[in-house]
């Protein structure tokens, strides 16, 4: 595994129940801004909340109705409200890590 995806795997798994976070969040925080599609590379290949991670507009990017139901079941189970068109509420539910200084921004 690629330093890149170790913290990718990391910080995904850190984001807590009832919160999201983007792909680009992710990546950002991981060390590569532009690198969101190696994050869902990630989520496809390690055993990871993936139902938390979403794309930059608030929106459960899914395009199989399964899989799409799946997120929006498991983000309503830990509080997560979905809007219409499966847009979520970034004010609310974004997470936003706080990191101590030494530690990625």
């Amino acid at each position: 595994m690629t330093p890149f995806t170790e913290n990718v795997v990391e910080i995904i798994r850190s984001i807590p129940e009832g919160k999201v976070a983007t792909y680009g969040q992710v990546a950002r925080l991981a060390g590569s801004p532009r690198a969101a599609r190696q994050v869902v590379r990630a989520l496809q290949k390690h055993r990871l909340p993936w139902h938390r991670v979403i794309n930059a507009k608030g929106q459960i990017a899914l395009q199989d109705d399964e899989s799409y139901h799946e997120q929006v079941l498991s983000l309503e189970a830990e509080g997560v409200e979905i809007g219409l068109n499966g847009v979520i509420d970034l004010e609310r539910y974004q997470w936003k890590p706080v990191f101590p200084a030494s530690d990625r921004t």
